[in-house]
């Protein structure tokens, strides 16, 4: 081990960073908080407000949380209430909350693999990862270009689109085509129009190309770099990249055909539309629940049916060290693995001939059963607040703590003391489970000795 200035020098940073994420309870939303703290009293500043004066302080950090958490909920107006400075303090909020979470995460993920020893490495025939400042600054470097590549093609596209068929100036569609690529692979769901995107409901140029950075932003950093390598084949894939990639194609077909049936001929949603529309508008309806928080028709006139199954698709949400939010695809199939294999009577869980670990497990159940539990005590406190039904307080919940930013309209409405609720529901759907997971995985550690073992009546 080297002993000279510049190691001992480097060796404090690795020891810093490894202090860091080896804490990340404390340390990630101590992060967060200090970021939306500052975005809330930027926007604080009469410049970033349309008519002069300071925003309300509650809409003010409501629109920071919602930003930095990449979630879309908005008590004001994005469009009418902020100038372009409130609007590019968004923006930077959304581009620094989205950065945040991917490399965090992923760099999580690095340490809990770390963590589990060579031998479940090689058994895993996952590479041996080391934890130093070379690899953070690997990380941060290829989550950037990866982040940035995908936000500059899709605001290509829609700078051209806005430019060419909206009659919009130059600085106009850029500034648009760039604000809604940075919201879209973010997962943000922050629009410059405010009835977000229902006015394009019936053009491809802006639906799909939305769509597809919303997709890849949701599917994670390491599923992302796993599928631009030269073994990209199917048989080389990990456990984690196939329930990602074939979870999302599911969760997708699923969602068009449910939506489609519901909606399709629905006189207040597609059934107005051209058959392009109502193909379109499914896609995204099953698209933009994944945590995006886009919306291309008024769920305030949506079908409960179509509610019902938005509100499985925002819980479940997208994959993991991405921008998406709920409890992520990878914890929903591993449990549903793991009641699949209890229902054949195997007592080991596997997946692609692959056997996942119990630990894994229960890491699984205890990240859906705490979502669960925020999502009944957010619902509960709205219930006590408001005045609204139980199924638009639900999607709310649901919306919030998933991190979407879906509504039925009633944010705007909704009173302080249900915003902090909401608030509170961002924030801990967007850093509880990162946080939780890994805390778990990192605190694991294997008993000298069992105990007895006793079979309680279940069920």
């Amino acid at each position: 081990m080297l002993r000279d200035a510049k190691s001992g020098k480097e060796s404090k940073k690795d020891n810093f960073v490894r202090r860091l994420l080896t804490h990340p309870v404390r340390a990630v939303p101590v992060a967060f908080l200090l970021v939306i703290i500052t975005g809330g009293a930027l926007l604080m500043i009469p410049a970033a407000r349309q008519d002069g004066g300071s925003a309300e302080f509650i809409d003010a950090l409501f629109t920071s949380v919602s930003a930095v958490c990449v979630t879309g909920l908005i008590t004001v107006d994005t469009a009418t209430y902020w100038t372009p400075f409130g609007q590019g303090i968004i923006l930077g909020l959304i581009q620094v909350g989205g950065f945040g979470i991917m490399t965090l995460a992923t760099l999580l993920a690095l340490l809990v693999r770390k963590s589990i020893g060579l031998r479940g490495q090689l058994v895993a025939q996952s590479e041996t990862h080391t934890l130093n400042l070379g690899d953070v600054r690997a990380v941060l470097l290829r989550v950037a270009k990866i982040m940035l590549g995908f936000e500059a093609a899709t605001a290509l596209i829609l700078t051209a689109r806005f430019w060419i068929a909206y009659d919009q100036n130059p600085a106009t569609a850029l500034w648009h085509g760039l604000f809604h690529a940075i919201s879209a692979f973010n997962n943000a769901g922050f629009s410059l129009f405010s009835d977000n995107l229902i006015g394009f409901a019936e053009d491809p140029w802006i639906i799909v190309p939305i769509c597809l950075a919303v997709i890849a932003g949701g599917l994670g950093f390491p599923v992302l770099i796993q599928l631009t390598r030269a073994d990209v084949a199917p048989k080389n894939w990990t456990v984690h990249l196939r329930l990602t990639v074939y979870g999302t194609l599911l969760l997708l077909v699923a969602g068009f055909a449910l939506f489609a049936a519901f909606e399709w001929n629905r006189h207040q949603t597609l059934g107005p539309l051209s058959l392009t529309g109502k193909i379109l508008g499914s896609f995204a309806g099953s698209v933009f629940p994944r945590t995006a928080g886009f919306n291309s028709i008024d769920y305030g006139a949506a079908a409960p049916e179509t509610l019902m199954v938005t509100n499985i698709l925002m819980f479940i949400g997208g994959g993991s060290a991405g921008t998406a939010g709920g409890i992520k695809i990878t914890t929903f199939l591993v449990l549903g693995f793991a009641i699949w294999n209890e229902v054949r009577g195997r007592d080991q869980v596997t997946i692609a001939h692959r056997s996942i670990s119990s630990s894994s497990q229960r890491q699984a159940l205890s990240v859906a059963l705490l979502g669960i539990a925020a999502v009944v005590i957010g619902t509960m406190l709205l219930l006590m607040f408001t005045d609204y039904s139980l199924e638009k307080v639900l999607f709310e919940s649901i919306s919030a703590f998933a991190t979407v930013g879906m509504s039925t309209g009633i944010t705007y409405d909704l009173p302080p003391a249900a915003k902090w609720v909401l608030m509170a529901l961002m924030f801990t759907g967007r850093i509880g489970t990162v946080a939780v997971a890994s805390a778990l995985a990192l605190a694991a550690r294997p008993r000298l000795f069992r105990l007895p073992e006793e079979r309680p009546i279940i069920g």
